[in-house]
């Protein structure tokens, strides 16, 4: 009997309050879906860090047949094998140097067969056009200029390639996105929480002479929430779903079936991921929606 007046009085806060209960679900839905946006971005740029940016730190390239005439390089002629052992001498010899990984012309060109497998690019290079290099990882990634001073002007070492200048400014963009994102989620679950608590303040006050009866009768504070947390959970609940749907979508039109399709050599957030964004958009949307809900009704349900 209790649990029927229960649910009935939380299908009749629902009825009665039906537009703000739709615009606390729309702006959940929104907010949530934004927020879990922005998990699944900070998820992205670790995976890329973690493969482009920890992995390989300054790549030493050798002189080639057809690398440019310098002080460093002959024109035709490749880098020698007297040469070859200078330069990896320098670099293990380094005490900034962690470890250092030669990458043959073949090891080059599997590797650019697996990055550009589906594209027309990949007839125009062979493996005599590839470029042998020194792959060196540093004890200490902010410590490189050593390194790169140690080897640059040496014979045979045509350029020396610090990744992090071209993959620092796309983590700052994508930092930079991912926070707005989050921050633009914030200000949107702020308003939902605030429309919840409007809600049920309303509610509270349309209800009065019927919980002033209840508190009559001796019901118990749980008792005169119930309806009120109930009503709260149900429309977040629905924004989560809402925001849920629109994360798998997204996952699944823009990185599945676009992404991995045409950008293979980069390391694409999966399910799993989605999986972990969605646990996070259920966490907050679930607090979201109890914590504003028992704040009101603590202060409004006195009679």
């Amino acid at each position: 009997m209790r649990f029927r007046h229960i649910f009935s009085e939380t299908w009749s806060g629902l009825r009665r309050n039906l537009t703000m209960t739709l615009a606390v679900i729309v702006t959940m839905w929104v907010s949530l879906a934004l927020f879990g946006a922005g998990l699944l971005a900070y998820q992205q740029v670790g995976l890329m860090k973690g493969k482009w940016y920890d992995k390989v730190e300054i790549s030493v390239f050798m002189c080639g047949t057809e690398s440019p005439q310098s002080e460093t390089c002959t024109g035709s002629s490749e880098v020698t094998p007297e040469q070859k052992e200078t330069i990896e001498a320098t670099l293990k010899g380094n005490p900034e140097v962690a470890e250092v990984y030669h990458e043959s012309k073949e090891e080059a060109f599997e590797e650019f067969r697996k990055a550009y497998a589906d594209s027309p690019i990949l007839d125009t290079l062979t493996v005599d056009r590839m470029q042998e290099s020194y792959r060196v990882k540093l004890k200490d990634p902010e410590q490189y200029e050593g390194v790169v001073t140690s080897v640059l002007g040496l014979p045979g070492v045509q350029a020396v390639q610090d990744l992090r200048e071209y993959l620092d400014p796309l983590f700052k963009w994508m930092n930079l996105i991912q926070i707005g994102t989050i921050a633009a989620s914030g200000l949107l679950l702020l308003a939902a929480a605030l429309q919840i608590g409007n809600t049920i303040r309303l509610t509270a006050f349309a209800r009065r002479r019927e919980i002033g009866i209840m508190r009559l009768v001796g019901a118990s504070n749980l008792y005169i929430m119930l309806p009120f947390l109930l009503e709260a959970v149900l429309s977040a609940a629905l924004g989560i779903v809402l925001a849920c749907a629109t994360l798998a979508a997204g996952v699944y039109f823009i990185i599945i079936q676009k992404a991995q399709v045409s950008l293979k050599a980069f390391e694409w957030i999966g399910w799993n991921h989605a999986g972990i964004a969605m646990l996070g958009v259920a966490v907050v949307g679930l607090v979201l929606a109890i914590i504003p809900t028992l704040i009101t009704t603590r202060r409004y349900l006195r009679v």
